[in-house]
């Protein structure tokens, strides 16, 4: 049997606050995958976070890569994966978009198809139903992207930002589709211009690396962090810690619960101190970006 190629992918987090499903971070946690040629598909699964996952067909990452391969006109021969992941599952650190990835770039590989990094984006957002998550998984660092449904998304890469990033992980999921359900489902125009307006700041703001700035448009946010609030508690508490001990911004990642917290370089041991000492029945952890694209060897 030839040895095993590995294949790293990249955890991610998303909105940053006000840029609800079009800004993505890719952060250094990850889906690992040990992939050999086989006679059938089977995956095993050595992560308990990655227990009770199927072990056929019915993957998410064999239902991703066969998506992509039948998209893209190839034949996808049976492979024997052993996963292994540190990114913990429904809690708003793009566990299914690294999933999603690694089938797209398994599809890529074993299908022979060279797709292009706009038809990796696009067989992504088709699946993910947004591009931010799936965009930071696909490409590394931070990403803005936008979706006009199936048939188009578009992507910009952008300066990754020199601050220290801290996680806390509470020890609950918050579903995706629950985190959605508490959306209103329109807004008024006063609201959408408003809170558009924050999101371009932000970005303007990220661009210069004014981070004092940046920080407080991530708090800003009104898509959904305002509604959001019934479904993870220890969010006003972690922000107005974090806040005291000298952090840029203290936002939701992704749909929750997990809370993301951006602070000056060389800080980031400070909040996790904090955190720890106060949220004692959470995960913290100090993370950096990932840069650069998937790769295997």
């Amino acid at each position: 049997m030839s040895a095993p190629v590995t294949m790293k992918v990249p955890a991610s987090t998303a909105n940053l606050g006000p840029g609800f499903d079009s800004l993505g971070l890719a952060l250094n946690l990850y889906l690992t995958l040990e992939i050999t040629p086989a006679s059938k598909w089977h995956f095993e699964h050595r992560s308990p976070m990655l227990a009770g996952l199927p072990n056929d067909e019915t993957h998410l990452v064999y239902q991703a890569a066969k998506k992509t391969a039948d998209t893209y006109g190839g034949t996808l021969p049976p492979l024997h994966i052993v996963m292994d992941s540190d990114i913990p599952l429904a809690r708003g650190l793009g566990s299914s978009a690294a999933a999603i990835a690694a089938g797209i770039e398994l599809a890529d590989r074993y299908a022979n198809l060279q797709l292009s990094d706009q038809e990796k984006l696009l067989i992504g957002n088709q699946i993910e139903g947004h591009p931010d998550n799936i965009g930071a998984s696909l490409f590394g660092g931070m990403v803005a992207g936008v979706s006009f449904g199936n048939d188009e998304a578009d992507m910009v890469q952008l300066s990754v930002p020199d601050v220290d990033i801290v996680v806390l992980i509470p020890s609950y999921e918050v579903k995706t589709s629950d985190a959605r359900n508490v959306l209103p489902e329109s807004f008024t125009r006063p609201q959408a211009v408003e809170a558009s307006a924050v999101a371009n700041v932000l970005l303007a703001a990220l661009s210069v690396g004014n981070y004092e700035l940046v920080g407080k448009m991530m708090e800003k946010d009104q898509f959904h962090e305002p509604y959001r609030l019934q479904l993870i508690k220890e969010l006003p508490e972690a922000r107005r810690l974090a806040k005291q001990a000298g952090a840029y911004a203290t936002v939701i990642s992704g749909a929750g619960p997990t809370i993301l917290t951006l602070t000056p370089k060389g800080t980031g041991a400070d909040i996790v101190s904090v955190f720890r000492d106060y949220f004692t029945d959470c995960d913290v952890k100090q993370l950096a970006i990932h840069s650069g694209k998937i790769q295997c060897k």
